[in-house]
This record gives structure tokens, C-alpha cells and sequence, in this order.
């Protein structure tokens, strides 16, 4: 499904003028690349913000309609604002048919639930990857991969070398590297001989304010001792002192 998307090209520039387009409900943008030079162009929000939803409007290669005709883009970048759905800015990439180009391809992941680690097992699928790195002409780039983890035990993975790509279409890969997509991990359990073990365990004291203070009968007992020994420090201090 061909994604087209409309677009008029921007003559105003500036922070200020970017900040009076995006109240107007409309977004500022470029498109770039090629042989051509680039592009100041504003779409409309509403529309923009409709199919970024869309998992493939970031994956395909798109129709950008202008009044000097319409134009083969990928969608490189956008920004939104911190804490409002707007989205500030998008770029766009022409593309030529001739030419290879580098995407991010979403994974789908199918047979999960029908694989022996998850049925006969009780594992559970784990997704380590959810897009590949791959490179490939603009004709030949899909929507997306399957990962087929039909046949996965407990334990077992998927790897980037095992997946079935598309005619044209390969890996983004260093020498001798081959990372996990998918595997099926063993559920983490807790027994009810844990659950008492932890709830056995005496919490931490702490002192309160009554406990920290010094016992009445205890000063009082040290009290009677230094009397007995001769009288307090302070006063023995003082005869000293006297003495001198």
C-alpha cells in the first residue's frame, strides 16, 4: 500500500515564524538528499500526527506531494513536544530507485503461543530485538520481518542470521556478528516456602525517640557509683584545680 502524503513549501523561516506555523496547526519540515537541494516545507498536523501512528508510515517509502510534483521520501526524523501530542519538526530523504538505502525494519513476531517452550513448557516469549538494521533498494524494502518462533524450547533463541529476509534485502551486520531476536525464557517462580521464608525475616529495629534516651535508672545507678568512688569527675576536677 502506497503511503502519499501532501506537503507546500515553507518561504517564512525562524524560531518565530516556526512557532506561529505550529499555532496555525500546521508543522515544519525539510526534505533533503538526492541531487536536489533542500526543501523548507509545512504540512498539516492533523494528518502528519495520523500516520506517524502508523507502524508502516516509518518503514516504506512515501509520496511527498508538492506543487512541483510529487517526490520518493523516506521519513528520517521528527521531533515532538516535551509533555503536548505535537509534533515540532519532521525531515524527510528523497530516494533513487538506483540507489541502496539504510532503514530500521519493525520485527513481527509469529507462533509464540505454539512452540514447545511456551506450550508444553510454561516459558515465555522474550523479544530482544524489535526492529532490524537492514539495507537494501527502495523497490525491494518490506514493511516489516517475521520472526517465526514456532520452534523454540525453553532456553533457545532466535538469531539475526536465521531470519528469513526478503529477496534484496540484508543485514546490517559487523564480521562475525549474529545477536539473539527472540528466545523463550523459564518464568521465575516463588514457592510458598520463600514467600514464608521472607516474611519470617525480622524487620530492621529502629530506635525510637523514647528508646534513644538515656534510661532514668541507669543515671541514677552511675550516679551512686561515682559517688561512692569519690565523688563526681567535675568535683574532683575542681579540687585539683584548687590545689594548684
Amino acid at each position: 500500500m502506497k503511503i502519499e502524503i501532501s506537503a507546500n513549501q515553507r518561504k517564512v523561516q525562524g524560531t518565530g515564524a516556526s512557532r506561529r506555523l505550529r499555532r496555525s496547526g500546521k508543522v515544519p519540515g525539510i526534505v533533503y538528499g538526492g541531487d536536489r537541494d533542500a526543501v523548507n516545507i509545512e504540512l498539516d498536523h492533523k494528518e502528519l500526527y495520523r500516520n506517524l501512528t502508523n507502524e508502516k508510515f516509518h518503514a516504506s517509502i512515501l509520496t511527498l506531494k508538492l506543487e512541483s510534483g510529487a517526490e520518493q521520501v523516506l521519513l528520517r526524523a521528527f521531533d515532538m513536544h516535551p509533555f503536548k501530542a505535537q509534533v515540532q519538526h519532521v525531515d524527510f530523504q528523497r530516494v533513487s530507485k538506483d540507489k541502496k538505502i539504510h532503514m530500521k525494519v519493525p520485527l513481527h513476531f509469529i507462533n509464540a503461543e505454539v512452540s514447545p517452550g511456551v506450550k508444553e513448557q510454561g516459558g515465555i516469549p522474550n523479544h530482544v530485538l524489535n526492529e532490524l538494521d537492514v539495507i537494501c533498494l527502495p523497490d525491494d524494502l518490506p514493511g516489516f520481518i517475521e520472526v517465526d518462533m514456532g520452534h523454540l524450547t525453553i532456553g533457545h533463541s532466535v538469531h539475526v542470521r536465521e531470519l528469513k529476509l526478503p529477496k534484496g534485502v540484508e543485514p546490517v551486520l559487523h564480521k562475525g556478528e549474529n545477536p539473539v531476536v527472540a528466545t523463550v525464557i523459564q518464568p521465575v517462580i516463588i514457592t510458598e516456602e520463600e514467600t514464608t521464608a521472607a516474611e519470617a525475616v525480622p524487620a530492621a529495629e529502629v530506635p525510637t525517640t523514647e528508646q534513644a534516651q538515656p534510661d532514668a535508672a541507669a543515671e541514677a545507678a552511675a550516679g551512686d557509683k561515682a559517688a561512692k568512688a569519690g565523688g563526681k569527675p567535675a568535683e574532683k576536677a575542681a579540687e585539683k584545680k584548687e590545689k594548684k
